[in-house]
């Protein structure tokens, strides 16, 4: 089964590598959005210069290590989901359910390798660019880059599994548009994509890092930072595992649920 979805992530690789235009657009995209970021924080850090246990220097690296994350974790949704989404709505998701594969493996692989071309393409890109025009950091040792590689997986997977669940409404809703539009939303704020989890004020810090949309960018960013070492980053990578549990536990339930009666649309 393991060379099964080797395959497939490889196949999932090359089909987004074909979009050349796309990638070289969104990673323009991504560097300019990365630069007009970096100078909203250096203003609010120059009024703030500890916010959130941040200075200036992590405030910036923290911007592009959102930028790099965006894609390759999907923050925002899409992805091979869509098409599951889509697959759902037009009943050609009754081939998918007849492959001597599990549904849920079949799209985590191709999802995988859409991932790693991202993470090559507009992960490392607007890293790079960060790096040359801003004073970004990097991991101090071995421990914080496995640390980090360990993360972005389980990211990965919260991802994906949120994202199922999402595109999985379509066996109810027939379309998952809104759904889609809400987990954007969710996204948005709570993965620290829009501002960094830790400058949350009070109790609603301790309630947005509890969610797993922390798991996106906050927690990665935070051991690659150095803010998270030892048991804490042992933690951190914790509360990865535990909410890709708890979500791939509930993809499992909410597939069984809608694959116990099929209706064929149209008849």
């Amino acid at each position: 089964m393991i060379p099964l979805y080797v395959s497939v992530a490889t196949r999932a690789f090359r089909r987004y590598s074909t979009y050349t235009a796309a990638t070289l657009s969104g990673l323009f995209t991504n560097c300019v959005f990365g630069c007009i970021i970096c100078f909203v924080y250096l203003a609010l850090w120059d009024q703030r210069p500890n916010a959130g246990g941040y200075d200036a220097s992590d405030a910036v690296t923290y911007v592009w290590l959102g930028q790099a994350m965006l894609m390759t974790v999907m923050v925002w949704g899409g992805g091979v989901t869509n098409d599951l989404a889509e697959r759902i709505r037009s009943g050609d998701v009754a081939i998918d359910l007849y492959r001597p594969v599990p549904l849920i493996g079949w799209y985590v692989a191709q999802d995988v390798g859409r991932a790693g071309f991202h993470l090559l393409t507009r992960g490392l890109g607007p890293t790079i660019v960060g790096a040359l025009l801003f004073d970004v950091r990097f991991p101090s040792g071995p421990v914080a880059w496995l640390g980090f590689a360990v993360a972005v997986v389980l990211a990965l997977l919260v991802s994906f599994a949120v994202r199922f669940l999402v595109a999985s409404t379509s066996f109810w809703l027939l379309d998952a548009s809104g759904p889609n539009a809400v987990a954007f939303l969710m996204a948005a704020f709570f993965s620290g994509l829009t501002v960094p989890l830790v400058i949350f004020p009070g109790w609603s810090r301790d309630v947005v890092m509890a969610l797993p949309w922390a798991s996106y960018i906050q927690v990665p960013a935070d051991i690659w930072l150095g803010k998270r070492e030892g048991w804490d980053l042992l933690a951190g990578l914790g509360f990865g595992v535990l909410w890709a549990v708890v979500l791939f536990a509930a993809c499992h339930l909410v597939l069984r649920r809608a694959t116990r009666k099929v209706v064929v649309q149209g008849g």
